[in-house]
């Protein structure tokens, strides 16, 4: 499985992330731990919601559409309410 994953700063809760992986457990450690400099300011972080897919290209799709305007306002609105 892979997955995409949506995040929410604990200590800043304006402050959101999309990415994907194959082991979300690990990731999310990851960003949390400090190993991801594009998430280490706001740190820790929070899981929102994922979507698990069979392919990792479909994954690596998502996160694009999820990343782009549409994709971002569709996700926030959807899971952040």
């Amino acid at each position: 499985m892979h997955y995409v994953y949506f995040l929410r700063s604990i200590r800043r809760p304006g402050k959101t992330y999309v990415g994907h992986t194959g082991d979300l457990e690990a990731r999310l450690a990851a960003h949390n731990a400090g190993s991801c400099p594009s998430t280490s300011r706001f740190r820790p972080w929070q899981l929102v919601a994922y979507i698990a897919v069979l392919e990792e290209e479909r994954a690596i799709g998502l996160e694009r559409y999820f990343k782009s305007g549409s994709g971002h306002a569709f996700w926030r609105k959807r899971f952040l309410g």
